[in-house]
């Protein structure tokens, strides 16, 4: 006999990925008779109106955007407005943006009204666990401070009590203790690069276009905003990033607008800056006994393509679409069988994603002047080429 089990699934992490993979399992056709419970000691508060939006946004990719319409969290956005961005803009600091070395993708070739939408994580997660309350799951408000894992069960230690799942899902971010916890490690290493992070208003219209600008230093991302300011991420030097986010507005609004080759004329600060570090990552295994890796706590990337949260909401498909599976054909879902399947898919486009964008990150920071004109040639081709950008828009649009 089966031991007993207070949850069939139990999901470390009330952010945007486990969030989604709560609400998704428990709206699921075939998977919304588990008992699922989602473990968040914090969870995310819906923003008040009129309060600021939050630093932290996302380019959600129209596949991510689909998953959050499909669980009903989609509309519960309208009021903090994201913004939908319908062109993408790269081009290299030797080149001038608009020349023939500026690469442009336009959500019109593939037949798309945007290639997705700015948001603000916050609001993303809220409502995302609003959802997922609706449909059923038990929100615990507890730390996960124990784990064990058994053949027939996992047993978690939530504030000072043990809780028995048949699988575990890790979703609480990059030093997710629970991958720890379950002994599972990983390849990676940190970039020598910081990201600054604010909010700033353009002189110039930015026409729902997301921009990147390849600096020597790092990329600088300018994503628009539904109220007219863009979002930049800023990655550089964590010498220059700390002396960034010391600069006084003006001095920082001057830097940015350098920066940003005066694409949108003069940048204004309207919000205050972070800097946070970056470093690539992915779990050797992102399965063990009765449990399994999603998100962040499976990989992370260098943010320059905005496709960290887009890769976690195609772990949740993947791994809703899984235990469906596991389900209708009378399997445990937490039987590694069933979470082999998962992990090994999910890791081989993973360890792609993040190969392709470290080998982008140091492809447009190397600055010897041969690299330098290869790359703009480089996009130049890439721009020319029909087909290869049609199977990179579809990628943008979170296609796996």
């Amino acid at each position: 006999m089966s031991a007993r089990r207070d949850f069939d699934v139990l999901i470390a992490g009330g952010g945007m990925v486990g969030g989604a993979l709560a609400a998704l399992l428990a709206g699921g056709e075939l998977t919304r008779g588990l008992r699922v419970a989602l473990v968040e000691p914090q969870p995310a508060p819906a923003p008040l109106p009129g309060e600021p939006l939050d630093l932290r946004v996302s380019a959600l990719a129209r596949a991510g955007e689909r998953l959050l319409a499909g669980v009903g969290a989609w509309p519960l956005l309208a009021a903090r407005r994201p913004c939908p961005y319908e062109r993408m803009i790269v081009w290299d600091a030797a080149s001038s943006a608009g020349g023939t070395e500026t690469l442009t993708f336009d959500a019109a070739e593939a037949g798309e009204p945007n290639l997705g939408h700015i948001v603000e994580n916050r609001a993303v997660a809220a409502a995302l666990i609003e959802r997922a309350l609706a449909l059923g799951v038990t929100l615990v408000r507890s730390p996960v401070t124990g784990l064990e894992l058994g053949a027939d069960v996992a047993r978690a230690t939530l504030g000072g009590r043990s809780v028995a799942a048949g699988l575990v899902v890790a979703a609480d971010g990059a030093d997710s203790p629970l991958r720890q916890l379950a002994g599972l490690d990983g390849d990676g290493a940190p970039y020598p690069a910081e990201a600054v992070v604010t909010h700033l208003a353009p002189e110039l219209p930015h026409g729902g276009a997301a921009r990147q600008r390849f600096l020597a230093t790092g990329p600088l991302g300018i994503l628009p905003l539904a109220d007219g300011r863009v979002s930049i991420v800023w990655s550089t030097t964590p010498a220059e990033a700390a002396r960034l986010v010391a600069l006084d507005d003006a001095a920082f609004a001057a830097a940015a607008t350098g920066a940003s080759d005066g694409v949108l004329g003069a940048l204004a600060v309207t919000a205050p800056r972070a800097r946070f570090a970056l470093r690539r990552y992915n779990a050797r295994s992102y399965a063990a006994t009765r449990l399994v890796l999603v998100g962040d706590a499976a990989h992370t990337v260098h943010p320059l393509a905005g496709q960290g949260v887009n890769q976690g909401f195609l772990d949740v498909l993947a791994l809703a679409a899984e235990l469906g599976r596991a389900l209708g054909a009378g399997e445990d879902p937490g039987d590694a069988r069933v979470l082999g399947r998962y992990a090994r898919a999910r890791r081989a486009d993973n360890a792609v994603m993040g190969a392709a964008l470290d080998a982008i990150f140091r492809l447009f920071t190397d600055e010897r002047a041969a690299v330098r004109r290869g790359r703009r040639l480089g996009l130049a081709l890439v721009n020319r080429a029909a087909p290869l950008k049609r199977l990179l828009v579809e990628r943008a649009l979170g296609a796996p």
